[in-house]
């Protein structure tokens, strides 16, 4: 059983960014993350030619600038050099491949008692801690609904966590279907590489995943 004040899980910036702040207040802390590496949905589900969509002023973490040089829109590649800047600058060292099992809070001790699992070493590390901060993010997992006839459709069908370029689809017919930055993004790729792209939006809500065939 380990004690700490504060589990934060997940290494993405949301808790990179709690992690630097507790730091900066002298707060001890565990911070956990199932991937092999910080920042996973920027490194590995991302497109690229992906920027953030906010000036830089706006998308920087606590207590560290951009580099004075950096352009005003960051763009994927710059943006995890600066997270990884970011993770040395605090001494931020996540429990890499480490995932929650379960977590409950006791109202009479008033703490979290936290199960983690070890995914390399197959073992289990219980944690208690006052604060549970869950920075696991809302587009870590894929979602494509049902969809009458997907499974017999003889095209390629992707979800938009797993499109990197539209170079590969060049001459092809590609139907975007979604509302969200992902979808003007990847269709706007698309077109610029070739491609003859089509888009359905069904509400204003984001669909983030693309039919390819």
């Amino acid at each position: 059983m380990e004690n700490v004040a504060v589990l934060i899980v997940g290494a993405g910036p949301a808790g990179l960014a709690t992690a630097a702040c507790l730091t900066h207040l002298s707060i001890p802390y565990v911070i956990i993350e199932r991937e092999d590496c910080n920042a996973s949905l920027w490194r590995n589900r991302a497109y690229d030619r992906l920027k953030l969509h906010l000036a830089k002023e706006f998308c920087e973490l606590p207590h560290m600038s951009y580099p004075a040089d950096a352009p005003t829109y960051i763009p994927k590649a710059l943006f995890v050099k600066y997270l990884d800047d970011y993770t040395k600058n605090f001494n931020i060292q996540p429990k890499y491949l480490t995932c929650v099992e379960s977590s409950e809070y006791d109202n009479d001790k008033k703490c979290w008692s936290i199960t983690t699992r070890d995914m390399a070493e197959g073992t289990t590390i219980n944690f208690t801690a006052k604060f549970l901060v869950v920075a696991s993010g809302e587009n870590s997992v894929e979602n494509i609904p049902v969809i009458h006839g997907l499974d017999s459709f003889p095209g390629e069908v992707i979800h938009s966590s797993r499109y990197k370029s539209g170079k590969s689809f060049s001459g092809k017919s590609v139907l975007v279907i979604g509302s969200g930055n992902s979808r003007m993004e990847i269709a706007y790729d698309l077109a610029t590489h070739g491609a003859n792209t089509s888009v359905v939006i069904q509400s204003p809500t984001c669909a983030l995943f693309s039919f390819i065939w």
